[in-house]
């Protein structure tokens, strides 16, 4: 792969980038109500901005892969993406949710800032098309079957709608059943795109159908994970927190409590810091 320099994604007032300061990804992972939406909202962005990070919040109107047919996927499109307007309009934050067919983009466009692409879509042309030409930002997650250095081509397709707004996520690699690993090689291969990279510490712990009907996870080492990939250098970090976890409907096992994030923050701010200094 090339080296290309390094672009920065505007977004508002935020500036993303590899060489930038850190910016933070956070919220549950599916929308539980309203009220939880902007509660949770309100606290992130009460945490980051005496923290001085820039947040983009997130939340999934639907959880189109799960487990088990019987797993909760969420409140729905048109409630979930109404929920995630009113939160960017009344807190004035930039918002991102999951993307799962072309038809949805352009709707979601109109109510958050992000799209973000899963990562079982990653390949799915129509989909990636559909999403770059709304010119909403697109945060396109690394395949748990992909090799880093393929994620070039991922990018190339949204690249050719006249889009490059692109955020490339890492996740986490298959590694036999239920279990996923990081290879941190992955960071800066991406990073060769010039793309800004986002370190997703969550999913990267996360087991799926480790429960059987439902995925289970690790969350003790997504710190570890989010510290060790923040002093290699990445644009951003992504993590799902809840207040009480254990009772989230979904990837309850893997998210951050969010009484420990102005800690968490504070502490991967310092890394980012090490990583960046010229």
């Amino acid at each position: 792969m090339a080296n290309e320099p390094p672009r920065t994604v505007l977004l508002g007032d935020l500036e993303i980038g590899n060489t930038l300061p850190l910016v933070l990804i956070a919220g549950p992972c599916q929308i539980e109500s309203a009220a939880h939406a902007m509660d949770t909202a309100s606290a992130l962005a009460e945490i980051c901005g005496e923290a001085g990070i820039g947040l983009i919040y997130k939340s999934s109107y639907d959880k189109a892969n799960r487990s088990s047919i019987g797993s909760q996927r969420g409140i729905g499109m048109d409630k979930g993406l109404q929920i995630l307007s009113d939160i960017r309009e009344q807190l004035c934050v930039p918002v991102l949710t999951d993307v799962h067919a072309p038809d949805q983009c352009a709707a979601a466009a109109q109510a958050v800032d992000v799209l973000q692409i899963p990562a079982f879509l990653c390949r799915q042309t129509d989909l990636l098309l559909a999403a770059g030409k709304t010119g909403a930002v697109i945060n396109v997650k690394k395949g748990q079957f992909l090799a880093p250095w393929d994620m070039q081509h991922v990018a190339a397709k949204i690249a050719s709608t006249g889009n490059d707004r692109i955020l490339l996520c890492e996740r986490g690699t298959s590694f036999g059943y239920n279990t996923l690993v990081n290879d941190m090689r992955a960071l800066p291969i991406m990073g060769s795109t010039g793309y800004p990279v986002v370190y997703d510490a969550t999913h990267s712990v996360q087991q799926p159908g480790g429960h059987g009907t439902s995925s289970g996870g690790q969350r003790e080492f997504a710190p570890i994970l989010a510290r060790a990939a923040v002093s290699i250098g990445v644009a951003a970090v992504f993590i799902e927190t809840h207040e009480e976890p254990d009772r989230a409907p979904s990837d309850g096992p893997n998210m951050i409590p969010l009484r420990e994030m102005p800690a968490l923050i504070r502490n991967l701010q310092r890394f980012d810091a090490l990583a960046k200094t010229v």
